[in-house]
């Protein structure tokens, strides 16, 4: 990735939840590591989940086909300078077609062009602010057993923490996640 003034490189994973075949919506993750974005060294992984754009529907997950067919959601807010904020990442519509979260159509519409994501920070009000923009432009080559190892816990950034809310039963799951990844 080309760096331009305030840009970082950044590791991108598409994901779905269930594993159903690529016609059939599924629950989409958007995984993203944003290198040295405490420091150097010091990485920032946001983990998003296919959801709504409205007040309630931003904090449910929301099944799709489509990987741009709507915006992803952390559901539950960070903390951004103390103050609590879900994040989402709305894809910007390009001249792709509908695009599936499978690794086989991401490397297919990547070779076509970028993919965008405005990413944006609930505000006061329940409207949306753009604090950066994500374009995803080359696929990483598929190794067996490679898991990336997002953690929300593991790589935060000052001002920029995952929230409170389930922060006990979440900190345990990512523990245990990085325990069996050893």
């Amino acid at each position: 990735m080309h760096r331009r003034p305030g840009g970082r490189t950044a590791t991108v994973r598409l994901s779905r939840a269930a594993g159903l075949p690529r016609r059939l919506p599924d629950g989409l993750g958007l995984a993203v590591r944003v290198d040295d974005a405490d420091g150097p060294g010091r990485a920032l992984d946001l983990l998003l989940t296919s959801s709504g754009r409205g007040p309630v529907t931003r904090h449910l997950p929301l099944p799709r086909a489509d990987a741009l067919a709507g915006p992803y959601s952390s559901l539950l807010p960070y903390l951004l300078r103390g103050l609590p904020r879900v994040l989402a990442a709305f894809p910007r519509r390009t001249r792709h077609g509908r695009v599936h979260a499978d690794p086989e159509s991401l490397a297919r519409t990547l070779s076509a062009g970028p993919l965008v994501f405005d990413l944006c920070a609930e505000e006061p009000g329940r409207s949306w602010r753009r604090f950066a923009v994500l374009t995803v432009r080359t696929p990483l080559p598929r190794r067996p057993n490679d898991s990336t190892g997002f953690d929300i816990y593991a790589h935060d950034a000052r001002d920029f923490t995952p929230g409170p809310a389930l922060a006990a039963t979440r900190r345990a799951a990512y523990q245990g996640s990085r325990e069996g990844r050893r």
